[in-house]
């Protein structure tokens, strides 16, 4: 009995010593794990930010070359915007003035429509504080030439602007609240815009003034129309004869000599478009001034 009790004993503490090694291989696996627990999940923060950063890099590229297709390179230029058009007198122009100069009254007469819708609009649009010089030279030198054809066609047929009594002084056209002639806009206005080749660009539709252009003057053009005309005046001579030490000179630089002595001498600002070099000394008179109408 004495060896069965402790033969039960032993079987007992065996297994309870197995027991407790099970528990203590279980407890080093739970740590184990836990462990490794621990460890993957820095390694899954760091992945999980490396993917969150790459993600971030795809969305600034996606955006960088979406402005680069939509946003325009600040270089590129702009076309100034007339603040008056003047297409409409520019193709009558075009198409009844030949580029000596000369009108075909007739032919205006007949598309007078066309003349009148222009005055109309240039009455229903005087320049504004907001346009800029060019702008509103081209404007008053356009209606300056539009309101003499206009003016001669109201008298037509007829052999000089001379023909009807006081023309510059005739008020027949109204633009905005008041009536112009044509004494206003040459005197009051143009002559005191300090641009001297104003002179060569109005037209008083006779054969000495300086030719009608074939086209409308525009603010973007202004500068190289007015020069321009002032080259093609003085190297016309049924209007000037010029030479190095003698000048016979069109009476326009009589009638309007202070005009051209604003930056200096006449012969300064003729020296400027002449393609003879005058000398400061040379002589001058005055060529007769033909009032025949010029068509």
């Amino acid at each position: 009995m004495k060896q069965l009790s402790l033969y039960v004993f032993a079987l007992l503490l065996l297994a309870s010593c197995g027991g407790s090694k099970k528990a203590i291989e279980n407890k080093a696996q739970k740590q184990e794990v836990t462990q490794q627990t621990q460890t993957t999940e820095p390694v899954k923060e760091v992945v999980e930010e490396q993917v969150e950063r790459k993600e971030k890099v795809e969305k600034v590229k996606e955006f960088s070359n979406t402005n680069t297709e939509t946003v325009k390179p600040l270089t590129e230029a702009k076309k100034p915007v007339e603040a008056f058009n003047h297409s409409s007198y520019h193709q009558l122009l075009q198409t009844h003035v030949s580029k000596e100069g000369n009108v075909d009254y007739d032919a205006i007469k007949n598309k007078r429509i066309v003349l009148t819708e222009y005055i109309s609009s240039l009455g229903e649009n005087l320049p504004e504080d907001t346009w800029s010089k060019e702008d509103k030279l081209a404007y008053w030198i356009n209606a300056y030439n539009a309101l003499t054809i206009d003016l001669i066609l109201r008298h037509y047929p007829l052999n000089s602007i001379k023909d009807i009594k006081d023309p510059w002084k005739q008020r027949f056209w109204q633009l905005g609240d008041k009536w112009y002639n044509l004494d206003e806009i040459e005197h009051q206005i143009l002559r005191k815009m300090d641009e001297p080749r104003i002179h060569f660009a109005i037209v008083c539709a006779s054969f000495s003034c300086p030719k009608l252009q074939n086209e409308a003057f525009t603010a973007g053009n202004l500068e190289d129309q007015l020069t321009n005309a002032t080259e093609e005046f003085l190297s016309d001579t049924s209007r000037n004869e010029i030479s190095e030490d003698n000048l016979k000179l069109s009476k326009i630089f009589k009638w309007f000599a202070k005009d051209f002595k604003t930056n200096g001498t006449l012969i300064d600002f003729l020296n400027q478009y002449s393609d003879i070099e005058i000398s400061a000394k040379a002589k001058r008179s005055f060529k007769d001034y033909s009032w025949d109408l010029n068509d």
